[in-house]
């Protein structure tokens, strides 16, 4: 835990809405009730839903560099151990939250069928690969190694079948010979298993950082405010542009996380970036924030507050009786007794229920901000 230091508010409030955005879809009332825009694309399209996870992983790039910048971005004992440090705790967050979800579902660990991939497993290896070519690299031949791991992957996935559903799919086929069972959701029996986290999807995640990483550079060079919402804007309106001119040699795909998919969401990210940045610096309307600033702050620790809520009220049972004599657990009673009364048997009421589940978590956040208590690895 440390103390606030100088941040960059229209960031931290981007990371907020990230964050809330990412309680809200992965908490449904119930999955089989979401309103369309609130749900993943099942292949290649996307939705709103799909822009969340790689706004925060191009967030992580710019708060990258102004983190690293107290090491003047060389590699030194110090920065190593501040970068293994903290990509290792990610990993073993992630691994740990894994483990609770078995404990508290199945009331055993198998590690035989522990998923070793996933959301905080992508943002600790990607985090860690771009943090040491930050140290080691110079920024001027960021953009020429973006340019080879975008082509490249395009190139393998086109190639390789990386955009069909079936057992010739190069991504698959190489998470099934690396991962085996411990792949999301493995079937031994289907022709067809894909890990949407997978390892060689990573390599587009490294440019994908990257991106955020030349992002950050910008905006702590000595240009007016005016100047960098330019910028932003201009990459954010040109990247999107190119992603979405490509998509037809290409597919914006979020489950092989397809350079063109790269191009659409950090383009997207920039221009919401310049947007807040013109919104809340510029006309210094800041009152609509507050909360997205409390959870912004506090990104890792409010993202594994929802997973543990989430684990958490599925598997403690209360001590009400369904009409089938099972009992509820604290997710079926909400619904039951809350969220389906208010707003019908519904997709409302899934929405509502994972509003809750943000409020919930903010609560929490919001302790945490006005104590200035910044939970961090």
């Amino acid at each position: 835990m440390t103390q606030q230091r100088q941040r960059l508010l229209s960031l931290d409030i981007l990371r907020g809405i990230t964050i809330a955005a990412m309680i809200i879809v992965n908490n449904p009332g119930s999955w089989s009730n979401m309103y369309e825009p609130l749900d993943h694309a099942e292949w290649s399209g996307v939705t709103p839903t799909d822009f969340i996870f790689p706004f925060f992983m191009f967030i992580m790039g710019v708060s990258m560099c102004f983190s690293l910048k107290k090491y003047d971005y060389k590699l030194t004992s110090q920065s190593f151990a501040k970068v293994c440090r903290r990509g290792i705790g990610i990993y073993l967050v992630g691994i740990a939250i894994g483990l609770f979800s078995q404990l508290a579902r199945n009331g055993a660990i198998d590690i035989t069928h522990l998923r070793l991939t996933g959301v905080l497993a992508r943002l600790a290896f990607c985090y860690f690969i771009v943090a040491l070519m930050a140290l080691t690299v110079k920024t001027k031949y960021f953009p020429p190694i973006i340019l080879l791991i975008l082509v490249g992957y395009a190139v393998l996935l086109l190639c390789g079948h990386g955009f069909d559903q079936t057992a010739d799919n190069i991504l698959s086929k190489f998470d099934l010979t690396v991962l085996g069972p411990h792949m999301y959701h493995y079937d031994a029996e289907a022709a067809f298993n894909f890990d949407p986290e997978g390892l060689l999807s990573n390599i587009p995640c490294i440019a994908h950082v990257m991106i955020g990483f030349l992002v950050g550079r910008m905006l702590m060079r000595p240009l007016s405010l005016e100047d960098k919402m330019l910028r932003l804007l201009l990459f954010g309106t040109g990247a999107m542009l190119l992603g979405y001119l490509l998509q037809y040699g290409c597919p914006l795909n979020k489950r092989v996380w397809s350079p063109t998919y790269v191009l659409m969401t950090c383009g997207s990210g920039s221009a919401m970036l310049a947007l807040l940045t013109w919104m809340l610096d510029v006309k210094g309307k800041k009152s609509w924030s507050h909360i997205f600033h409390a959870i912004g702050v506090n990104p890792l620790f409010c993202y594994v507050l929802g997973d543990i809520y989430a684990i958490g009220f599925i598997a403690i049972k209360l001590p009400i009786h369904r009409d089938d004599g099972s009992l509820y657990n604290v997710h079926s009673a909400i619904c039951h007794y809350v969220t389906n009364p208010l707003f019908g048997d519904g997709k409302l009421s899934s929405l509502m229920f994972s509003i809750i589940m943000l409020l919930l978590v903010w609560v929490v956040a919001e302790i945490l901000y006005r104590k200035r208590i910044y939970i961090k690895l």
